[in-house]
């Protein structure tokens, strides 16, 4: 790989994880350590994908899947990373707040909404509190969750959660 061509993926993969980092976290001088069998770049489409037991880290954020999708817009900014696999898997574990973890056949992260979207046998760990359904949606800044029985393509799952009483 030429010497412009792996600066242009060191981009990508710093601009990915750094929009799963919420602003106060951001791990800017954290390593990025990316393991796939297999990367596809794309400058002119903006798109670079990973297949094959991805599994990016950064600091205290974790993603896995079959298969990493990273979208940029025209402004060369990330505006959506999808990771797909029988379990994908996304978890951010804040130094000052609750652990956040997230399973699903599709993970979908909105960076400039800061939103994650997860579809088909999806589940959030928020803390102590568990949602799970077809689909279940998380803002992060407004810390809103929203979860249904069924979404477009998927079997009906009956929503479910569990929230446990904060101790006193």
């Amino acid at each position: 790989m030429s010497y412009p061509s792996r600066q242009r993926l060191i981009g990508w993969l710093a601009a990915g994880l750094l929009a799963l980092a919420t602003p106060a976290l951001a791990q800017q001088g954290e390593p990025i350590e990316v393991e796939a069998d297999r990367l596809e770049l794309d400058d002119r489409a903006g798109t670079a994908v990973y297949s094959g037991e991805v599994d990016i880290r950064q600091g205290n954020l974790h993603l896995t899947g079959a298969r990493v999708e990273i979208q940029r817009n025209d402004a060369g900014e990330v505006s959506r990373l999808t990771a797909t696999g029988e379990r994908a898997y996304l978890e951010q574990n804040p130094a000052d707040g609750e652990r956040v973890q997230g399973w699903g056949r599709t993970i979908i992260y909105h960076a400039a909404e800061r939103r994650v979207e997860l579809i088909d046998r999806a589940e959030l760990h928020r803390g102590a509190d568990t949602f799970n359904g077809a689909y279940v949606e998380y803002q992060i800044d407004r810390r809103l969750v929203e979860a249904r029985a069924s979404t477009e393509g998927t079997d009906r799952q009956r929503v479910r959660m569990t929230l446990t009483p904060e101790q006193q």
